[in-house]
């Protein structure tokens, strides 16, 4: 082929790739009928960096929740370490440790009572006072929560006996609970339930009260009825604020429970521990906090779980 040929050819073959198909590839621009070829060609889609920008965020969010729960790992053994050192080397400055069980007797303590009956009859005890005071004060609080908040003669009369109950701690409803319930059992179940219904009536107040009025007003231009407006607009905005007060509820119910068992109960995790220490039983009273503290964040965890599906929406925002 002579020289001459052999240049047409190539500027042939330059102007076909800069020019047409070859071009829009080159410059990163596909559109119209070239989309579609490459996508039967097997070509990046937006599909395709759809899914790996989810696949991406979740493996992102993975190894953030791993890293979250090593970081807890490793807190929690360094405060054991330290509360052994304290109680080997019998810290005594500011805080006593001289009489403090340490981390080995503890775990000692609480593995003899894993083969014990009642250790386990204490926990279920607890536990079934906590599920039904706790359910009670859900179903009032979030109800009287939601009149409160919508209504300004609800408020007017129901907003100042919490002002003046809530304070009350607990301890101090326990004398008078005794001589309003029949049995120590409905009285302790009263008392838990008192401590779990403030936070959630006040926190589902707050949340009905911070709705944007532009979207109660967006819904009513709209057409929607004063139902409507409260079952799709209200609520949903005001249920991060529930989940809050269903959480601090929650702890406040065991703190609750726990001195009502101290004071008028028979079974129970707070009565288990108030009888260690009668007993001067160093390492179950320790125990029985532990075993308190699990519950309580066990618990708290569940309620999360369980609200999650109704804050889902909060999702798309981000």
């Amino acid at each position: 082929m002579s020289g001459a040929a052999q240049e047409k050819n190539n500027d042939i073959a330059t102007e076909a790739v800069n020019s047409g198909p070859l071009k829009r590839l080159n410059s990163g621009v596909v559109s119209g009928p070239d989309l579609i070829s490459n996508e039967k060609s097997g070509g990046v889609t937006s599909g395709s960096i759809k899914s790996n920008a989810m696949a991406a965020t979740i493996s992102m969010a993975s190894s953030h929740r791993v890293q979250a729960i090593g970081v807890g790992i490793l807190s929690l053994g360094f405060g054991i370490l330290m509360w052994h050192f304290a109680t080997l080397y019998n810290f005594n400055y500011f805080i006593n440790f001289e009489n403090v069980p340490s981390p080995l007797t503890v775990g000692g303590a609480f593995i003899s009572h894993l083969g014990d009956a009642e250790f386990y009859k204490h926990i279920l005890v607890s536990m079934r006072r906590i599920l039904f005071a706790y359910c009670l004060a859900v179903l009032l609080g979030v109800t009287v929560g939601l009149l409160v908040g919508r209504s300004r003669l609800a408020r007017a009369a129901v907003l100042p006996y919490i002002e003046v109950i809530r304070p009350i701690p607990a301890v101090a409803w326990i004398p008078l609970a005794i001589l309003m319930w029949p049995t120590e059992e409905s009285s302790i179940v009263y008392i838990t339930f008192l401590g779990a219904l403030f936070p959630i009536i006040l926190n589902t107040i707050h949340g009905v009260e911070e709705t944007p009025e532009v979207l109660v007003r967006a819904a009513l231009s709209l057409g929607a009825k004063k139902f409507e407006v409260f079952w799709h607009v209200v609520l949903p905005a005001a249920l991060p604020s529930i989940a809050a007060g269903l959480s601090i509820g929650m702890g406040i119910s065991w703190f609750s429970l726990l001195a009502g068992e101290i004071i008028s109960g028979q079974y129970g995790i707070g009565y288990f521990t108030w009888d260690a220490y009668s007993m001067i039983n160093y390492p179950d009273i320790v125990v029985g906090m532990l075993i308190i503290g699990g519950l309580g964040t066990l618990s708290t965890y569940l309620i999360g779980v369980l609200m999650r599906p109704a804050l889902r929406w909060k999702n798309f925002q981000r």
